[in-house]
């Protein structure tokens, strides 16, 4: 029972955002007022408790997701704190991957800004019930309806106002709770003190309006609510609190509110709305895997008595040391003991286990169902592996990495440290599942490869300063693929004398274009009766392992494979002749079909002031820029386009020359395509 009141008030929550939305500041707000810290960070002054890496405090950005834990009305809040900037996403990836609930922070200047689509969609890819915190009410330009509007338009969200701002930009002094019909006014200072007091006259009528609509919305999702609403009864504060927590943990609706985090307005009554409407560990489905021995789906409880279940979602260097971020999902974790590494089918031992608060740690002797902990110890348990009981064992949805788009090449200026450098990027790699290495034999190069420039410089500067190591850097390089022009067909045998035995297999396959962004596709033509499945999945093996390397020396993409023939002999017959004649006959097949190269494409949502439109976008079109979209919002014109990932390298100072420094942009990659 005890485990169980636990769980109940636990909340396992992160923050989500476009970059500069104030994510971290809101964050450092919420560890002053839970009494976890006794003073503020901030993000601007290099203090903030969250980015506590020397890059992010320079930088002033959120490089790496952060964790901690605080309490609020007895209940316990464990908290994520993630990147905003797109060169980071996997970071937000990986902590959505585990987490109950999120809070999506917005500008009210900026809106639905287009890193705010990305994680809102990463969120809903997870079915993570969400908040949203309307930050930057003091700023000038706010406009919270605006943004409320923008999140039903872009994010196909249903937001529910449970607050109005009171007053805005200079004026801007508290929020309107419309659950309680009461205003919430903030003392000068610190922000602790702050009271609850009568609606102004003035503000009345649009309280009433919106209180309406709540009310409509919240009772649209709740029959029981219904019936009181259209009787005219009227509805408690505390049944209106528990529909609109139902209907947030439905993902029905989003309720939204507000505030200005850096001048300590509006964080309290969100600490309040976490723990009214945000899920406990108790509130969410069972979590689900597969059992690796039986190929059974199998559900694990948020409860301690269940066997262990518990997922590796973030692998840090601490000193040297790796630390094994994990979300325990059931069961109890307990230093000493040894687990069970489902993916690697081994098993590991937990030399101690670490609640942590951003890179500090206090020790622990178990970890329970519902809590977030760092592991040491683990020496083989990477990023999305699951552990487990060893005799009930099961393996959860692993988390998806992103491709690299760019890479670079880096070299020691010594050569007495290539071991040191290859050391440090192994380690480096092990953290980061988006970061990837590769020796090139015939330049004798060792080319890195990340999501994007600052990406790549940030694990420059770790290499320096981490490691304590002077490399040289060359010139950004672009990740090209390939595909096919058209469709075409090879067969191809394996006969070879293997160990005295002869070995036989014959493997007949079609390769045609695909639609771009499918990746590859593998059909099989073969009745399933002619084929076994373990031989299918030798082909289909070899197929992928031929797909890394193409006729033009790129990794194949969006190409469709299809099975059409088999032939083996059953008595001298491996799996490992199929799966070589697969791969030469995927080559083979490749040639025929006329290799295409394919350059990435990057989505570009650009910030700029009306007077420097015109400039920007013949900058644009100069770069084979394809302009999707354009919208004004007061003085500044929002532009969307398309353009090819070569053309961009220093575009941020060119931006501010053409800008006066006023424009600002955000890049993500879109898709591969054909180079013209």
């Amino acid at each position: 029972m005890a485990g169980e009141k636990r769980l109940k008030s636990t909340r396992n929550i992160g923050f989500m955002a476009h970059i500069d939305a104030g994510k971290t500041t809101v964050t450092e707000r919420i560890l002053y007022y839970t009494g976890k810290t006794y003073k503020i960070g901030e993000v601007h002054e290099g203090t903030a408790v969250m980015d506590w890496m020397p890059q992010e405090q320079e930088r002033g950005i959120t490089i790496t997701s952060a964790v901690t834990t605080c309490f609020w009305r007895d209940h316990i809040i464990q908290i994520i704190d993630t990147p905003g900037h797109v060169d980071f996403t996997i970071e937000v990836e990986r902590s959505l991957r585990v987490l109950d609930g999120a809070i999506a922070i917005f500008c009210a200047v900026g809106g639905v800004e287009p890193q705010s689509e990305t994680v809102w969609h990463q969120a809903d890819k997870y079915r993570v019930p969400k908040l949203a915190f309307v930050n930057k009410m003091d700023r000038v330009g706010a406009d919270f309806f605006g943004t409320v509007e923008q999140m039903s338009e872009k994010l196909g969200a249903n937001p529910l106002v449970v607050q109005i701002p009171w007053g805005r930009e200079d004026s801007f002094r508290g929020v309107i709770d419309l659950v309680k019909m009461k205003g919430v006014l903030w003392e000068d200072g610190m922000g602790e003190r702050y009271y609850e007091t009568e609606i102004p006259r003035e503000l009345m009528e649009e309280a009433e309006r919106y209180r309406e609509l709540l009310l409509e919305k919240v009772a649209e999702t709740d029959d029981h609510l219904l019936e009181k609403y259209l009787s005219g009864e009227p509805i408690t504060e505390r049944e209106l609190k528990e529909a609109i927590r139902r209907a947030t943990i439905g993902l029905k609706l989003q309720p939204v509110l507000c505030g200005a985090a850096l001048r300590n307005k509006g964080i309290q009554p969100l600490l309040d709305a976490i723990v009214d409407y945000l899920p406990s560990p108790l509130d969410i489905p069972p979590v689900e895997g597969l059992n690796p021995l039986s190929k059974e789906v199998e559900r694990r409880r948020s409860d301690e008595a269940e066997p262990l279940c518990a997922l590796a979602f973030k692998i840090s260097m601490d000193q040297g040391r790796k630390l094994t971020y994990v979300r325990v999902y059931s069961g109890v974790l307990e230093v000493g003991r040894p687990v069970y590494n489902a993916n690697l089918r081994k098993e590991e031992k937990v030399a101690r286990i670490f609640e942590m608060h951003a890179n500090h740690k206090k020790r622990l002797e178990r970890a329970r169902a519902g809590e977030i902990v760092a592991l040491a110890g683990l020496k083989e348990t990477s990023t999305g592996h699951t552990l487990c009981d060893k005799g009930h064992p099961i393996v959860l949805e692993p988390i998806e990495a992103y491709r690299p788009v760019i890479s670079i090449a880096v070299e020691p200026k010594t050569n007495q440290d290539q071991d040191k450098l290859a050391f440090a990027l192994e380690k480096i790699a092990e953290e980061d599942p988006t970061f990837r290495v590769k020796y090139d034999e015939e330049t004798g190069q060792t080319v890195i490869s990340g999501m994007g420039e600052l990406h790549l410089d940030v694990i420059v500067r770790r290499i320096r300063d981490e490691y304590n190591l002077q490399v040289n850097v060359g010139r950004p390089q672009v990740v090209y693929r390939e595909t096919v022009k058209e469709g075409a067909e090879a067969r191809a045998e394996f006969s070879r004398t293997i160990e005295g035995a002869p070995r036989f297999a014959e493997v007949t396959l079609e390769v045609m274009p695909n639609e771009r962004g499918r990746g590859l596709e593998f059909v099989s033509l073969v009745p399933p009766e002619e084929l076994p499945r373990q031989y299918l999945e030798a082909i289909e093996e070899g197929v992928e392992e031929a797909t890394s390397l193409g006729v033009m020396g790129y990794p194949l993409t969006d190409i469709k494979v299809i099975l059409k023939g088999v032939r083996y002999h059953e008595d001298d017959f491996t799996p490992m002749a199929l799966k070589a004649a697969a791969s030469q006959a995927l080559r083979e097949a490749c040639e025929r079909a006329g290799p295409l190269q394919l350059e990435p494409i990057m989505e570009l949502n650009l910030m700029v002031p009306n007077e420097f439109m015109g400039e920007v976008i013949g900058d644009l079109q100069s770069r084979k820029g394809q302009v999707e979209q354009i919208s004004t919002k007061g003085q500044m014109a929002m532009i969307r386009a398309f353009v090819p990932l070569t053309r961009m390298f220093g575009y941020s100072t060119d931006l501010r020359s053409l800008t006066q420094g006023r424009g600002t942009f955000s890049m993500r990659f879109l898709r591969y395509d054909r180079l013209d």
